[in-house]
């Protein structure tokens, strides 16, 4: 395992050509989660990637790293001390086993990013925060990385990337706090499937608008947007998982086509760590990526494996897809 003079775990990125055989650029699908705390869902989505040569990005939140005891050292804007809403990362052997899972899936070449940290959404919640709140915002992460665990899995420098809570936020405030951090990318931007481009000084890696399969309806390439868009996001009967599975499946090869038929732009898929809708989003995407990841023009890639490309070879010349769907 790849380690740093501190021990923490040290990244670990490939390199690819700027065309394949066929002349094009290769077909990059990123694959990304959010939240990143479930250790079932850590050892099931590794072990998905080592199976197809897939490297993935995963979305940390900071209270996983963090013990409950000291959760007021946290002081988000507008909120109590020590508020989260999406709890915090339990006892020392909690933590631990969290940040040794995370060492391990950064020396096999995963990426972690960041999801900020008490996930709050809605009117009373990120989309408010001023550039200096956000700044004080990824302080606090990377304090939670370095502090929480016995020994920090990972230097928080290494974060380059972050996809901010349910979407939201004032672009320019965050971004101009994620320059100035020396961040890379946001993955937080709804978008096209389209070449990159930059925003506020960084990579805009949007998840997509893409069809639901068979409606003519629109969501994006996020799993609780497929939910919302099938169901409502209501648990349907057990009994209709294969058939809401199929069409999330459906959505996401024609999605596939897209980008093949205009120039290979990446593909961005986002997900979380759960089995919502009796797994239709989990078992969807598993089916996915083992039957693309091997497909001779794709590379399933992490965000910062994609920055890197980018940065050496530039994004082809826009206008190849403005297609919604």
């Amino acid at each position: 395992m790849p380690r740093r003079e501190d021990g923490a775990a040290a990244p670990v990125t490939r390199s690819f050509p700027a065309r394949l055989a066929n002349g094009k650029p290769p077909l990059f699908l990123v694959v990304s989660f959010d939240g990143a705390g479930d250790l079932a869902l850590w050892a099931r989505w590794r072990a998905i990637a080592r199976h197809v040569d897939a490297r993935m990005t995963f979305f940390l939140s900071g209270p996983y790293l963090y013990p409950s005891t000291r959760r007021t050292d946290y002081r988000p804007p507008y909120r109590k001390a020590g508020a989260s809403d999406i709890g915090w990362g339990g006892g020392p052997d909690a933590i631990e086993a969290r940040a040794a899972v995370l060492r391990q899936a950064i020396a096999e070449g995963h990426e972690i990013g960041t999801h900020a940290n008490g996930h709050f959404c809605g009117t009373t919640g990120v989309g408010r925060w001023t550039a200096a709140q956000w700044t004080a915002e990824l302080v606090a992460f990377d304090r939670m990385v370095r502090t929480g665990p016995t020994k920090a899995p990972f230097d928080p420098a290494t974060v380059k990337g972050m996809r901010t809570p349910c979407l939201e936020g004032d672009r320019p405030a965050y971004r101009q706090a994620m320059a100035q951090r020396g961040m890379l990318y946001d993955a937080s931007e709804p978008g096209l499937i389209a070449w990159p481009t930059k925003a506020g000084g960084l990579w805009n890696f949007p998840l997509q608008s893409i069809e639901l399969a068979g409606t003519g309806k629109n969501t994006l390439t996020m799993d609780y947007n497929l939910w919302f868009a099938q169901t409502g996001a209501r648990t349907a009967p057990i009994a209709q998982a294969p058939v809401l599975k199929a069409q999330v499946l459906a959505t996401y090869r024609q999605a596939l086509a897209r980008s093949r038929a205009n120039g290979n732009p990446p593909l961005f898929l986002g997900n979380h760590f759960n089995r919502w809708n009796n797994s239709v989003y989990f078992d969807a995407l598993t089916s996915f990526v083992h039957e693309t990841c091997r497909q001779p023009d794709v590379r399933c890639v992490s965000n910062i494996e994609l920055v890197g490309w980018l940065t050496k070879y530039g994004a082809p010349k826009a206008g190849l897809s403005q297609s919604r769907r």
